[in-house]
This record gives structure tokens, C-alpha cells and sequence, in this order.
């Protein structure tokens, strides 16, 4: 998937957290900062994962689950994954898309000049839903708090949904056929929704677009860093 520059759009620049670098500002000083606002987001984060086991999140789904896989990267990133929920593979490793989906995510993050440490990325469901089936309209409502909850914590420029489940979380009632790589905004979010990596992994076509919509994403992050607008 070679051939194309290289940009790095991910990860929050330490001039932005501070407003500025002043001239003389020991560069160490910054780069601590930065680390320090990365690390607290990441305790915030593990204490809401502590919310859901202690809350008894979807008990039914906790019995037969291995793991709680709560999300994976960044967690000051400028983007957000969100898929629908863990895999086998998932919930063994306690991580989101580590399976063949995940090897393909990652080749695209590549593409685009990023790695899974530049981005965060995490599923509307925490729990693994028996035998991959879909995660029911009851599960989805249970974690939603939580999952905006993460949000608030990371507070990213783009969230990417990645397939059926993922979008209609945040865009009820369309249909991600119809709008994949177009962005919306959304009550001050830009929310771009794309097609899961797992239905087109073996789908030529549909893996083609969803490179291609993948692509949209540094050109969308300046748009909304340029103009606060992806129109």
C-alpha cells in the first residue's frame, strides 16, 4: 500500500497544548507537559474501564466474555476509531482489531503516515458478544454513557466509525452504504463514517473504497484545523 507520502496527523503537536513555543522555552518542558496531559486522559480512562466492572456493565455479556477490552492508543489522539465490539482475538488479548481486521487497519493507518500509537481506537460494545453475533440495541444503549464518556476524555478532532454498528451510534438511521466517507458534523463533532475493515477484507471492491475513503482522512483533519469545517 506504498507509494504515497507520509503524514503525520494523529498526534497532537506540544505548540498546540500550550498555545504557542515562545523562543527559549526548554523544548524538555513542553515535551512533559504533553506527557502529562497523555497520562492523565490514560487514568481517566482506566478508571471509567473500573466504572463499567464495577457497575456490572451488561452482566450477561461479562459472564461469557474473557476480557474487557475497553480501547487501545492514544489517549490524547486528535482521532478516533470506533467499531461495534470485540472478536474472539479481542477478548483474548484485552485489545481492539488485533485480528486479520486489525492487520488491515493498521496497513491503512500506514498509508495515511500513522501508526495505532498516533490514534485511539475502541468499539461501542466492551464485551465480547457470544459467537460474533451482532451486539443487540439493549447492549449498544448500556455502553453508550461510557463510550461517550471516553470521548469526553480524549476530546479528538474526527471520530471514524467503522462499519453498520459503529455509525449508527452517532448517525441513527442512515445507512452506511449511502454515506461512507462523506463527514458529518455532528452536535460539534465531525463524525466520518467508513466500512468495517472485516466486510472488506475479502470484498475487492468494497476494499478498495474504504482505502480510498481512508485516504479522506488527513485532507479532513486540516479542513477542520484550517476552517473548523469539512465542507
Amino acid at each position: 500500500m506504498g507509494g504515497r507520502p507520509k503524514r503525520r496527523v494523529g498526534r497532537r503537536p506540544v505548540t498546540r497544548l500550550l498555545g504557542g513555543n515562545p523562543e527559549g522555552q526548554d523544548p524538555r518542558e513542553s515535551k512533559s507537559i504533553f506527557m502529562d496531559q497523555a497520562k492523565q486522559k490514560q487514568q481517566q480512562l482506566d478508571d471509567l474501564a473500573a466504572d463499567i466492572v464495577a457497575s456490572n456493565v451488561c452482566p450477561a455479556l461479562a459472564a461469557t466474555a474473557t476480557n474487557l477490552v475497553m480501547g487501545d492508543g492514544d489517549p490524547d489522539a486528535d482521532i478516533v476509531f470506533v467499531g461495534e465490539a470485540p472478536g474472539k482475538n479481542e477478548d483474548e488479548q484485552g485489545k481492539p482489531f488485533v485480528g486479520a481486521a486489525g492487520k488491515f487497519l493498521n496497513e491503512m493507518l500506514e498509508d495515511i503516515g500513522l501508526a495505532r500509537k498516533d490514534v485511539y481506537i475502541t468499539n461501542t460494545v466492551k464485551y465480547r458478544p457470544p459467537n460474533n453475533r451482532d451486539p443487540l440495541p439493549e447492549e449498544k444503549k448500556a455502553f453508550l454513557p461510557y463510550l461517550k464518556q471516553q470521548l469526553a476524555i480524549i476530546q479528538p478532532k474526527l471520530i471514524v466509525t467503522l462499519g453498520k454498528h459503529g455509525t449508527e451510534t452517532f448517525l441513527p438511521g442512515l445507512k452506511i452504504s449511502q454515506i461512507h466517507g462523506q463527514p458529518k458534523r455532528l452536535r460539534g463533532l465531525v463524525v466520518l463514517p467508513l466500512f468495517h475493515p472485516a466486510a472488506a477484507l475479502y470484498n475487492g471492491g468494497m476494499r478498495q473504497t474504504l482505502m480510498d475513503d481512508f485516504r479522506k482522512i488527513p485532507r479532513i483533519l486540516e479542513l477542520i484545523a484550517q476552517k473548523g469545517s469539512v465542507k
